[in-house]
């Protein structure tokens, strides 16, 4: 009896064990941060996201009951094969169960793929592509930041508001720009403005004087720029030397970074018109955060790297509650089922398509003689309500209930 009692209480020890071990992998929660560490974005995200991954971490108090969490990071390098390959060993191989940012669109749409296939869980800030909440939906990812609709959106009907009602588009030469000039062109006039005109410009342009010329010859009112990052930043710098805001015509900027006023100065983007949905000024809540941030990255936090906090806490939240990071699909639907609420991005939710809902936020670019400081470089215009600053439901989602 007693030799029958003792394999019975070494079997339900080894089941306990078996239990632990199927309810959170390795015996350990470990994301992975997967974005540009070396090239075009990394002043956007890069090192500043891994920062903000181990802070959210920190804050959870780096456990969930006795098991540990975990950050590795990587860079994808911004392509596609390299981002997939990444993941796939990350997920095999090396016990990650959430990746997170995922830099560039490409990169984004693969790798949500393959967490699908091995069902784990994939959040996307670092690509802008609304076929995430789309064509490409997955039961296994979550849309964290925001999509060019919502920039689009944000901007361009916050600006016809404002008395912004004829526009011309400058606009990058290459998928991004015309999807972002479409989206904006087609607020614009739905919301009961113009558009006068657009003009394409090479990716990586140096020299912007001919579409200036003919954005400023248009007569539109405002400028819209469908480009980014040295794209963005070559055409404002060069449209002071023209005359631009003195002739009376604006800027709205589409995609815009806190990192690209600041390379600009506020000599040269003042007056800019842009939409973010995170700020470091906007509150206290991001006050505060933002100034730990600082404290160890020397720089204020952007939109990306906000985003990278703000769904790792929820991320954490999800899988503490389910009591399990092994099944993917339910740690996303759990994400789905709490609300959203840190102090980067405030309190939210994420929609059944897997879109990450909060408002968005309308800033004019201040005057030197209006900031106080470095990084004190946005003035709030309006505030874009949830159910005004995302895209609907998109049909071709399979997520989504059918009529």
């Amino acid at each position: 009896m007693k030799t029958r009692a003792s394999a019975l209480a070494l079997g339900l020890s080894l089941l306990a064990g078996g239990t632990a071990s199927a309810a959170y992998t390795d015996n350990v929660v470990r994301i992975g941060v997967l974005n540009d560490q070396s090239g075009l974005y990394v002043d956007i995200m890069g090192h500043g996201s891994i920062i903000a991954a181990r802070m959210a971490v920190e804050d959870f108090g780096g456990k969930i009951g006795d098991t540990p969490i975990e950050v590795v990071a990587a860079d994808n390098q911004n392509k596609a094969d390299v981002g997939a390959a990444i993941a796939g060993k990350w997920y095999d191989a090396e016990g990650v169960d959430m990746i997170a940012e995922i830099a560039n669109s490409s990169v984004a749409l693969a790798v949500v793929e393959i967490a699908k296939q091995k069902n784990k869980v994939a959040i996307v800030s670092g690509s802008n592509t609304n076929r995430l909440t789309g064509d490409s939906c997955t039961p296994n990812h979550v849309h964290w930041a925001f999509d060019n609709y919502a920039l689009a959106n944000a901007t361009a009907k916050a600006v016809v508001k404002q008395g912004g009602t004829s526009w011309f588009f400058i606009t990058s030469d290459y998928a991004f720009g015309h999807d972002m000039e479409k989206q904006a062109g087609d607020i614009v006039k739905q919301a009961g403005g113009t558009v006068i005109g657009s003009v394409r410009a090479p990716l990586n342009s140096s020299d912007f004087a001919s579409y200036l010329l003919q954005a400023q010859g248009s007569g539109a009112k405002v400028i819209g720029l469908a480009n980014a990052t040295a794209d963005f930043t070559n055409t404002v710098k060069q449209g002071k030397e023209f005359g631009i805001l003195a002739g009376g015509q604006q800027f709205a900027g589409l995609t815009v970074y806190l990192t690209d006023i600041d390379g600009l100065g506020l000599e040269a983007a003042q007056g800019t018109l842009l939409s973010v949905p995170f700020y470091w000024d906007l509150n206290d809540r991001t006050r505060k955060f933002a100034n730990r941030f600082f404290e160890r990255h020397g720089k204020m936090p952007t939109a990306y790297q906000a985003s990278v906090y703000s769904q790792v806490t929820h991320y954490l939240k999800a899988v503490k509650a389910l009591g399990s990071d092994a099944d993917g699909r339910a740690v996303v639907a759990k994400m789905k089922e709490l609300p959203t609420d840190d102090d980067a991005y405030g309190q939210g939710s994420v929609r059944v398509d897997g879109r990450k809902l909060h408002p968005m936020y309308l800033f004019q670019v201040k005057t030197p003689q209006e900031s106080k400081r470095r990084w004190d470089y946005y003035k709030l215009v309006s505030t874009i309500p949830v159910e005004e600053a995302w895209k609907p439901l998109d049909p071709a989602c399979s997520l989504v209930p059918k009529q």
